[in-house]
């Protein structure tokens, strides 16, 4: 029996909001070990993903997508990050932009675990619970290989300014205003899916080999 997409819309909830509260969620931990508590004071550093969500980018905009396109785009609400409060800005940019991508590897290879052992559930929830771990591999891979392209306000935009040296990080991160077009654009015209839909695969295989 195969699950049709409201059903599988359905189990999407779970794994979607486990994705992005944990990867919002470790943003702020990271801030606030380097000595930036703006999260912390906003109680932005936590696994409630009523804190995390926006409206239009984690709800609306992924279901529509859901419905009419192979492709999922969408967004929370970012956790924000005083720079200037970090022990060593930009040396700790790196590490503090790199926690929301690693935790969804983290989470991916959780849920790989999970999948491998279905066998310990009754037959009866085992292709939900399938489906579940299925979606939650591809939404965390997905949303750490999105977010690790070199784009600003992305995080790997914030990692490569972190790396690059002056002038090359400073003229990076003035395009921060255009992040959102490029990525639309890309989106739009197929080559978002393209050059990410492998890197996906690709970490997929890795893990699925390893666990």
């Amino acid at each position: 029996m195969e699950l049709n997409k409201v059903q599988y819309l359905a189990i999407s909830i779970i794994p979607i909001l486990f994705a992005i509260t944990v990867h919002e969620a470790a943003h702020g931990y990271a801030a606030k070990y380097f000595g930036d508590k703006t999260a912390h004071y906003l109680k932005r550093i936590s696994l409630n993903p009523l804190r995390h969500i926006d409206p239009v980018g984690t709800i609306v905009i992924p279901v529509i997508m859901f419905l009419t396109s192979p492709f999922i785009f969408g967004w929370a609400k970012p956790v924000p990050v005083n720079f200037n409060n970090l022990k060593n800005p930009k040396k700790d940019m790196f590490w503090v932009a790199l926690a929301g991508p690693a935790s969804n590897f983290l989470m991916a290879i959780l849920w790989t675990i999970v999948y491998k052992l279905i066998f310990l559930f009754p037959t009866s929830a085992s292709m939900f619970i399938r489906g579940m771990c299925e979606i939650g591999i591809f939404i965390n891979l997905l949303l750490m290989v999105l977010n690790l392209l070199p784009i600003p306000p992305l995080d790997g935009g914030r990692i490569a300014i972190s790396l690059l040296p002056q002038p090359y990080s400073y003229k990076l991160a003035s395009i921060e205003r255009y992040g959102m077009f490029i990525l639309i654009f890309l989106l739009l015209t197929g080559f978002l899916s393209f050059l990410i839909m492998p890197l996906i695969q690709f970490f997929r295989h890795i893990i699925f080999t390893i666990f």
